[in-house]
């Protein structure tokens, strides 16, 4: 484990993986770097969830492949048909750290409650198992936040593990009803307070507080939303520390 007695989530707006110079395939981006470089471990266990895209195979292939020359041990957890490993639980917790896709986070939580998966994730956490993912894999940890799971049209979800007591806001700078409906929901007190993300920015958090934001992306930003004593809803921008390719 990271296993510094610390516990880390990673929350991702968007930029984990990248295209490679091998066609159709893709790169790991230095955000994922950044995560397992939090787990203290010089060749970690990196455990990858695809549970939000119906633990798609073409898509948990991709994901090995993006991971190609890193020194890692891979390995993937899936409910579809059934779990893929005889105890979901050991294999959460003997990673290192879980990656967790984007997709539909409210087909995801629902899945992880059914098979007990959330008490699992949780327990792993407070082990020290760095806990990160994108889009799905950024809200799931948090309160909630606004998803595209019933549709086009974005709609409040507050289902949330709640390990960390915030909203989220991911894809934050490439899909315009992120922005004001977040702030909506955090006015109208539908959501708390919280953290958002551009594009090819993490939100690290220790324990439950926000440490820094980090940013494979020059010109992209993290942001804090919260409200004022008279209700307003106020908009902070955070700088990234921008990372090394």
């Amino acid at each position: 484990m990271s296993r510094s007695g610390q516990s880390h989530i990673l929350a991702i707006g968007g930029g984990s993986f990248r295209p490679s110079r091998r066609h159709g395939q893709l790169e790991a981006s230095a955000l994922l770097r950044y995560g397992l470089d939090l787990t203290g471990q010089d060749r970690p266990k990196l455990g990858l969830v695809a549970t939000a895209t119906g633990d798609a195979a073409d898509w948990v292939l991709k994901m090995y492949g993006a991971f190609a020359g890193w020194d890692v041990e891979l390995s993937h957890l899936t409910v579809f048909p059934m779990p893929n490993v005889a105890d979901p639980r050991a294999w959460i917790l003997e990673q290192d750290m879980i990656y967790v896709s984007g997709g539909s986070v409210a087909n995801l939580m629902a899945l992880w409650r059914l098979h007990g998966l959330d008490e699992a994730f949780e327990e792993a956490w407070r082990a020290g198992v760095v806990l990160s993912g994108q889009s799905a894999g950024a809200l799931c940890w948090h309160v909630g936040g606004n998803t595209d799971s019933f549709g086009p049209d974005l709609r409040v979800w507050a289902e949330g593990m709640a390990l960390l007591p915030y909203s989220c806001g991911v894809h934050y700078n490439s899909e315009p009803q992120r922005r004001p409906l977040l702030q909506r929901s955090v006015a109208d007190g539908e959501l708390p307070g919280g953290y958002a993300a551009d594009e090819g920015v993490g939100l690290h958090y220790v324990g439950t507080e926000f440490i820094q934001a980090v940013s494979v992306e020059p010109a992209a930003f993290a942001y804090k939303v919260e409200t004022d004593d008279a209700g307003k809803v106020k908009e902070f921008r955070i700088e990234p520390r921008l990372l090394t390719p």
